[in-house]
C-alpha cells in the first residue's frame, strides 16, 4: 500500500536501527508494526545474537550489512542516517561514537532528528557504566533475581534465576514510547531529541510496586505468606516450604487450582466488591459460606476494628481460617468440571480465571490466533511462523499490521531508496521561551483502575500532561487495590470522585469529558457502553477527543474471549509465563513480581496514545488506541514467543531449578555468595588471562573449571577481575539495598543526574507515613523536561479544585456532594488501618 493508503499512525517515519539482541531491534520492530520504514544494520558477519527470534525482531525491516570500522561501512551508514528521523541503538555508552556514528553531532547538524540509546545502566552511572550488561547482568545487578517474590522466598530459593527478559522489555517499551512522543512534540515544536533509556532504570521502573517501601505498614493489607516470612525470619527458622505447603498461603481467590481434565486453572477474584461473590455463586458455595458464618463488613474503608467482623469477600488478603475453609470447597467444586468450562464460566460470569497453558499451546490457542494476538508470517528461512501479534494499535489501523513483511536483506543502494521514497525535508526549529515537556498543554481524563491503566496515565504526567483521575464515590474495589497500588499509580494527578448513576454525575463527567485532549480506560467494550463510555457516547461530547483502551484478552480483531476480565495474573497463566516460571504444567508458579505484565502494559498504552497524537498533529485524524495485557504478555516472553514447523523444542530454562540459561551463563556460587557469570567458548581466551582462571582454556570441562575457581574467592573480587577482562559478571543486589544506597530526601528533581537509580523519600508523605518511591529516571532526554511526579493525593482530595476549574460554584459542589453525585473522599485515613 502507498503512503497515502497508510493509515497506520508512523506511516512516513523512517528510522535507522543499529540495534542487536532485544531492546533496539524490538523498538524497531513496533515503529514498523505501526508504519514506519525501518532499515536494519547488522556487522558484516550477521546479528550478533544467532536466534530464530531475529524473524520476528526484524520483520517489515530491510537489512544491510555493513562495516563501521570502514570508511565505506561509515559513509553509507550516514547516508541512511541523512534520510531517517529515527536513529536507534543500544551498545554500551560510547561504542557508536568510537565507530564514527556521534549522535550529539548528528542532531547538531539535523535538530529535527531523534536519536535513542538503550544502554544497559546509564551513561552517567560511574560504576556500571562500562559493563558488559547482558540481560540477566543487569538483572543481577537491579535486584530482579534477589528475594523474588514470596513464593521464592518461602521455598528458599536465593538468588532466583528468571529467565524472562524483563530489563529489555521494559527498556523496549519506554523506548518506543518516549520515541513516539518526541515525534509528536516534534510536530509542534520542529525540535527533535536525543533519548536515553537505560535497560538498568527500566527494569526497575517494572518493579516500582515491589520497591516503594510505606513504614509502619498496615498489618491488614500483609498476606499469609508475608506474615509467615516475618515469623521465619523473627525466630531463625529456615525458608524450606514444599511448592505444595506453600499453595495452603494462598487467598482462595487469588491460587490455582485442580479441574476434571486435570489441567490447572488460576482464579484471579481478590479486592472487587462483586468478583468473589459472583464466584461462590457460580461454584455453588455462597449460601454455604454465608450460613457458616462468613461476615460481611459495610464499608471496608474504615479501621478494621471498626468491622463487623474479620473478613469480607472483596477484599484482600482473608484471615486464615477463611482462606483454609474456602479454599477445601473451592478445590473440590473445581474437579467437578474441565479447564475450558470453568474458563467459560468465569469469562461469562463477568469474574476474573482462566486455564493454564504452555507458551507453545498459547500460540497456537483459538483467541489467540482469532484476535490477532498471535499472528502468522512467512519468513524466508523459517517459513511460516507463528509470532506475536501488536502491542498497540489504533483500530482503523490495525488489520494493516496484523501481515508484516519478512525481513529482507537488500543492498544499501536499496535500503537508501526505499527511505528516499518517504523521506521528509528538515523541519525548523520554532522560536520557544524555554524547552518544556514533549505533553505540555495536553489534558488527559484517566478512568482507569488497578496497575496498568492508571500507570499509563502517571507515565505521561512526566511528560507534562495534566492528569485527573476520575473514580466512583463508592469505591469498586478495597484499599489494598485501590490506595495501595495508587502510591505509585496516581502519582502526580489530581482526584475527582463521581458517581456515573447519578444524572447529576453524569452531568459532571459530561463537561469534564468535554475539556481534555484524552481519555483513557481499562475495561472491555461490554463494559463500557451502559455507563455511557462507549466510543460513540464519548465523541458526540468531544469529537477531536484521543480515545485509548486497555483491557486484560482484547486484540486488534474480536476473539472469543475478547470480552472477559482479567488482569496481571492470568494472562501469565495463558500465554505460558507461569508454567515456564514454576517447571512444568503440574506445578505453574506466578512469576515473583506484582504487575509483571501490568507496567508494560500501562507503557504500551501510553505510546498508543502517542501514536494518536502524533497521527491527529500530521492529519488532523486522532484515533482510538488500544491494547491489552495479552499482547504485551507475547513481548516478556519474546526470546521463546514463535512457532513453526521444524522449530527445536520449547525447552527454554524454566522451573525453580533453573539457575541460568546454561553451564557458561548462570549463578555460580563463591566463597561469600553469589555471583552471576555470562560467558561462552568464545570467550576462553579472554577468561585464561584472569587471574584464577589461568587454564580453563586447555580444560576439558571448563564449566566445572569456573565453577571450583569462583568458589575460592569472594564474589564482589571476581565481579571485578570479570568484568574489568570484558567478562559480564555480577554479584546479585537486592531492591533494598539498591533503595537505601541510592535515596535521598525528595527534592522536587526527577533523579536522572544520580546514575541507573534514585530514589525519593517523603518524610511528609500525604498519606501520614514515611514513604520511599523510586524516582521517574528510565527514560532521559536531551532536551525535553522531565518533571519529578508528586506524590499520589488522597482519592477525592481535588473534587473541589476541579470542579471549581469546570465553572461549578461552592455552593452547587456542596449541593451535589449532599446528593452523592460526586464525592470528597473514601474513607477518614488516607491508608485505612
Amino acid at each position: 500500500m502507498t503512503e497515502a493508503q497508510d493509515k497506520r499512525p508512523l506511516s512516513g517515519v523512517n528510522v535507522v536501527d543499529f540495534g542487536q539482541y532485544i531492546a533496539g531491534p524490538a523498538v524497531a520492530m513496533i515503529l514498523s508494526d505501526l508504519g514506519a520504514k525501518v532499515i536494519h544494520i547488522d556487522p558484516p558477519g550477521g546479528p550478533l545474537w544467532d536466534s530464530p527470534v531475529n524473524a520476528v525482531l526484524n520483520r517489515n525491516k530491510l537489512t544491510v550489512r555493513l562495516d563501521l570500522k570502514t570508511a565505506e561501512g561509515r559513509a553509507d551508514a550516514h547516508a541512511l542516517i541523512e534520510r531517517a528521523d529515527v536513529v536507534i541503538e543500544n551498545f554500551r555508552p560510547g561504542v557508536l561514537n568510537r565507530l564514527g556514528i556521534c549522535f550529539a553531532e548528528l542532531r547538531a547538524a539535523r535538530p529535527d532528528l531523534i536519536t535513542l540509546s538503550l544502554p544497559g545502566f546509564a551513561s552517567n552511572d560511574a560504576l556500571r557504566r562500562e559493563w558488559r550488561a547482558f540481560e540477566p547482568i543487569i538483572a543481577s545487578a537491579s535486584g530482579v533475581f534477589t528475594d523474588m517474590g514470596q513464593n521464592r522466598v518461602l521455598m528458599g530459593i536465593n538468588p532466583s534465576f528468571s529467565p524472562l527478559p524483563l530489563a529489555s522489555s521494559y527498556g523496549t517499551m519506554l523506548g518506543v514510547a518516549s520515541v513516539v512522543l518526541a515525534l509528536q512534540s516534534r510536530e509542534r515544536t520542529g525540535r527533535g531529541d536525543g533519548i536515553e533509556v537505560p535497560l538498568s532504570s527500566a527494569v526497575l521502573e517494572g518493579l516500582s510496586y515491589n520497591s516503594i517501601k510505606i513504614d509502619d505498614y498496615p498489618q491488614r493489607y500483609k498476606t499469609l505468606r508475608e506474615k509467615e516470612v516475618e515469623r521465619r525470619r523473627a525466630n531463625g527458622l529456615p525458608m524450606d516450604l514444599s511448592y505444595e505447603a506453600l499453595q495452603e498461603y494462598l487467598d482462595p481467590f487469588y491460587r490455582t487450582y485442580e479441574c476434571a481434565d486435570g489441567r490447572k486453572f488460576y482464579a484471579v477474584c481478590p479486592s472487587h466488591n462483586a468478583h468473589a461473590k459472583r464466584c461462590l455463586m457460580a461454584m455453588g458455595l455462597y449460601e454455604e459460606m454465608v450460613e457458616a458464618g462468613l461476615p460481611t463488613v459495610a464499608d471496608c474503608y474504615r479501621p478494621v476494628g471498626e468491622w463487623e467482623g474479620d473478613a469480607s469477600l472483596g477484599v484482600y488478603p482473608l484471615p486464615a481460617h477463611w482462606a483454609a475453609r474456602i479454599s477445601a470447597r473451592m478445590k473440590a467444586v473445581f474437579l467437578t468440571r474441565t479447564s475450558a468450562e470453568w474458563e467459560r464460566i468465569f469469562g461469562e460470569g463477568g469474574f476474573p480465571g482462566a486455564a493454564h497453558r504452555s507458551t507453545q499451546e498459547w500460540l497456537h490457542d483459538e483467541h489467540a490466533n482469532a484476535a490477532g494476538l498471535v499472528l502468522e508470517s512467512h519468513d524466508g528461512e523459517f517459513g511460516m511462523m507463528k509470532q506475536p501479534g501488536p502491542v498497540a494499535w489504533l483500530e482503523d489501523s490495525a488489520e494493516a499490521m496484523l501481515s508484516p513483511e519478512p525481513r529482507r536483506t537488500v543492498p544499501v543502494a536499496e535500503a537508501i531508496a526505499a527511505l528516499d521514497a518517504t523521506a521528509q525535508p528538515m523541519r525548523a526549529v520554532k522560536p520557544h521561551d524555554g524547552v518544556g515537556g514533549w505533553l505540555d498543554g495536553v489534558r488527559v481524563l484517566d478512568l482507569t483502575n488497578v496497575i496498568a491503566g492508571p500507570h499509563s496515565t502517571s507515565f505521561l504526567g512526566r511528560f507534562g500532561a495534566e492528569v485527573i483521575k476520575l473514580d466512583p464515590v463508592s469505591p469498586n474495589y478495597d484499599p489494598w487495590n485501590t490506595v495501595v497500588f495508587g502510591m505509585s499509580s496516581a502519582r502526580g494527578k489530581q482526584s475527582i470522585l463521581v458517581d456515573l448513576g447519578k444524572d447529576e454525575g453524569r452531568q459532571v463527567f459530561q463537561t469534564l469529558a468535554r475539556s481534555v485532549d484524552v481519555i483513557v480506560m481499562n475495561a472491555p467494550d461490554r463494559q463500557l457502553a451502559p455507563l455511557g463510555l462507549d466510543e460513540a457516547s464519548l465523541r458526540a461530547l468531544n469529537p477531536g477527543v484521543v480515545f485509548c483502551q486497555l483491557d486484560c484478552f482484547g486484540g486488534p480483531r474480536r476473539g472469543p474471549r475478547t470480552d472477559y476480565l482479567g488482569y496481571d495474573d492470568l494472562i501469565q497463566a495463558c500465554t505460558g509465563i507461569m508454567v515456564r516460571f514454576g517447571g512444568g504444567m503440574a506445578t505453574p508458579e506466578e512469576h515473583a513480581h506484582v504487575g509483571t505484565i501490568d507496567v508494560m502494559c500501562g507503557f504500551a498504552a501510553a505510546l498508543g496514545v502517542a501514536a494518536a497524537l502524533y497521527r491527529k498533529a500530521r492529519t488532523g485524524e486522532g484515533g482510538r488506541a488500544r491494547t491489552s495485557l495479552a499482547a504485551l504478555g507475547n513481548l516478556v516472553q519474546i526470546p521463546f514467543c514463535y512457532d513453526y514447523a521444524g522449530r527445536a523444542p520449547f525447552d527454554e530454562p524454566s522451573g525453580r531449578e533453573a539457575s541460568g540459561f546454561g553451564p557458561l551463563s548462570k549463578f555460580f556460587r563463591a566463597a561469600d555468595g553469589w555471583i552471576y557469570v555470562h560467558t561462552d567458548a568464545s570467550e576462553f581466551e579472554r577468561l585464561d588471562d584472569v587471574e584464577g582462571l589461568r587454564g580453563i582454556a586447555a580444560s576439558p570441562a571448563p564449566a566445572d573449571f569456573l565453577a571450583r575457581a569462583i568458589a575460592s574467592d569472594g564474589a564482589e573480587s571476581w565481579q571485578t577481575r570479570l568484568q574489568a577482562a570484558n567478562i559480564a559478571a555480577a554479584v546479585p543486589d537486592n531492591l533494598d539495598n539498591l533503595r537505601r544506597s541510592a535515596s535521598r530526601p525528595a527534592d522536587g528533581q526527577p533523579g536522572i543526574d544520580l546514575g541507573s537509580y534514585a530514589f525519593s523519600v517523603y518524610e511528609s508523605h500525604p498519606s501520614g507515613h514515611r514513604v520511599t518511591q523510586l524516582d521517574p529516571v528510565a527514560v532521559r532526554p536531551t532536551h525535553a523536561t522531565i518533571r519529578a511526579l508528586a506524590p499520589a493525593e488522597k482519592f477525592g482530595a481535588s473534587t473541589r479544585a476541579v470542579m471549581r476549574s469546570l465553572g461549578y460554584s461552592e455552593g452547587l459542589i456542596d449541593a451535589l456532594i449532599d446528593r452523592g453525585a460526586i464525592g470528597v473522599s473514601w474513607s477518614n485515613e488516607y491508608l485505612p488501618s
